[in-house]
């Protein structure tokens, strides 16, 4: 039997991430999830070993770059490369952005871009030796529009969308992929805070009238991810219910 390809999943221990680990295992990937969270690591590594699943957890603060490079190359030289990188990790510091203090935007960027740049640095370099590799990177309907109250969450959703089109240029001549999805309003533990009022406003803006599930972002990834989609790169799908169109 054939050794599996290693998959490496960012922000993976919950919601969007977790579900993203799940759906690769399924498609056959070796997948190594990195959060920083170890608790919450180890549950969902009991969670996916009941399910047949044995997948690999990591608690590292991403955005310290050494540290964060060394889990990457650690998993990489364990397996035989990265053959797949979801950078799915994010936060946000909402504010105006004429009162958005610089630590606020700072942090988001540091989590959000820059060790997103890291990791496809790191794992980009071990796919260019493969001639092979799939770069899913998670951006936002933010990033294609903006979003009042969410300039530096934008701005780095959106520059996240740029870098991944700059690599799909530069490395598709070895046979490496680069895309983003990105998501518009999924039901996660940051939906489920919002008063009905504010739900009801934001269903109202989106053409099919609902929120997504976390599984639509995770199937999108494993499409990705997947010999099909082998003549796709430096493409935004955007699962949003039509609010980008």
């Amino acid at each position: 039997m054939a050794e599996q390809k290693l998959a490496i999943v960012t922000g993976g221990s919950r919601g969007i991430g977790k579900a993203i680990v799940f759906a690769l295992a399924k498609g056959g990937y070796k997948v190594a999830a990195i959060a920083t969270n170890q608790e919450r690591l180890d549950a969902m590594q009991v969670e996916a070993k009941a399910a047949g699943y044995d997948i690999l957890v990591e608690a590292v603060d991403i955005t310290d770059s050494d540290a964060f490079e060394a889990v990457i190359t650690k998993f990489g030289d364990a397996h035989g490369g990265v053959a797949v990188l979801v950078n799915n990790a994010g936060i946000t510091r909402d504010g105006l952005v004429v009162t958005i203090p610089n630590e606020d935007f700072d942090a988001v960027i540091a989590t959000n871009l820059k060790a997103a740049f890291v990791a496809m640095r790191t794992a980009g370099k071990m796919m260019m030796r493969n001639r092979f590799g799939r770069v899913i990177n998670i951006s936002s309907v933010s990033g294609l529009l903006g979003s009042a109250g969410q300039g530096n969450y934008a701005a780095s959703k959106a520059g996240l969308i740029a870098m991944t089109k700059s690599m799909a240029r530069e490395l598709a001549p070895r046979g490496v992929t680069a895309n983003c999805v990105a998501p518009g309003f999924i039901e996660t533990d940051m939906t489920d805070v919002l008063n009905d009022k504010v739900k009801d406003g934001a269903k109202a803006v989106i053409p099919l009238r609902k929120f997504g599930q976390v599984e639509d972002i995770a199937n999108a990834v494993a499409f990705l991810a997947s010999a099909e989609a082998g003549y796709i790169t430096g493409q935004v799908l955007a699962v949003d219910g039509g609010m980008a169109m």
